[in-house]
């Protein structure tokens, strides 16, 4: 397979505005040390204010990038999530039954391994759950603290906007 030329687009959101540039710029190394990876042009955008937040700050960058191959293309792909990918060249791409096959199979790999770490994830939130409710049949006294814990943490404003949107909804039967 020859190179595949392609412009990519990796945007962050994070705070402070210095340690998302700072994160941004060592993700940016990071992808061109990676093995098959030629960073040719890149273009970073300062971090703004996310609308609507206090102290959220956006920003990304545009990367023209050379892979070596297209499995290396999709192994960027999964390892640095862009939100944006254009192939620019080659115009068509010529494939034989083992190139599919290996990038079928690293393909599916990926995807076992992404299952796998959600379903860990939950099993550790369910194992969390259980724990928590043993504690709070254990003592009692600890349900009124998290519920007051709760409260405090969710402003009244936006308590109150959640309850008045679940009672403002009703269903055509309702009303008929």
């Amino acid at each position: 397979m020859e190179a595949i030329e392609a412009r990519i687009i990796i945007e962050m959101l994070g705070r402070p505005a210095e340690h998302l540039s700072a994160t941004l710029n060592s993700l940016i190394e990071r992808l061109g040390a990676e093995k098959g990876v030629a960073i040719k042009q890149k273009k970073v955008y300062d971090p703004v204010p996310v609308k609507d937040s206090n102290d959220l700050f956006s920003t990304f960058v545009e990367l023209e990038i050379t892979f070596d191959s297209l499995n290396v293309l999709l192994g960027i792909l999964f390892a640095y999530m862009p939100s944006n990918v254009e192939v620019m060249s080659p115009q068509q791409m010529k494939f034989s039954r083992d190139d599919i096959s290996a990038l079928s199979n690293n393909l599916v790999a990926r995807l076992h391994a992404y299952d796998a770490a959600a379903k860990n994830i939950i099993a550790q939130r369910d194992i969390a759950f259980n724990q928590l409710r043993q504690l709070i049949a254990q003592h009692p006294e600890l349900r009124d603290e998290l519920i007051k814990h709760q409260q405090q943490a969710v402003p009244p404003s936006e308590a109150n906007k959640s309850v008045k949107k679940k009672g403002k909804k009703k269903t055509k039967r309702a009303r008929a």
